[in-house]
């Protein structure tokens, strides 16, 4: 199936948006201080602390893959928690990669709409 130009367009910003993410990741950018509800956030540190196995992966497909990254970025956000996290009533409080903040809202752009 060929592309429309349009597919085209959106191929080469994707290209565009990895290359600026490539000089983003190469800066040294300020932790983001955000406020998560207790529910979440246990379930973030429940993620660090589950032992997902070593070894070699199984293989995977590509959706797999995005899910196992995914995963691995709710992982290192209950690590931030466990690390330097302030408990404040019902919520956390705690400083984290502005990197998981956009994986997050990536996410969040694939839940189920009610």
């Amino acid at each position: 199936m060929d592309e429309t130009e349009t597919q085209k367009s959106w191929r080469g910003d994707a290209r565009v948006l990895g290359e600026v993410g490539a000089v983003l990741l190469g800066q040294s950018l300020p932790q983001v201080e955000v406020r998560l509800p207790r529910r979440l956030a246990e379930q973030a540190v429940a993620a660090w602390e589950r032992d997902d196995g070593q070894g070699p992966l199984d293989p995977e497909a590509s959706e797999e893959t995005a899910r196992r990254l995914l995963a691995g970025t709710l992982a290192l956000i209950g690590l931030s928690i466990t690390e330097r996290g302030r408990w404040e009533g019902d919520e956390v409080v705690v400083e984290i990669d502005p990197a998981f903040i956009g994986s997050a809202v990536n996410a969040a752009d694939r839940l189920p709409s009610n």
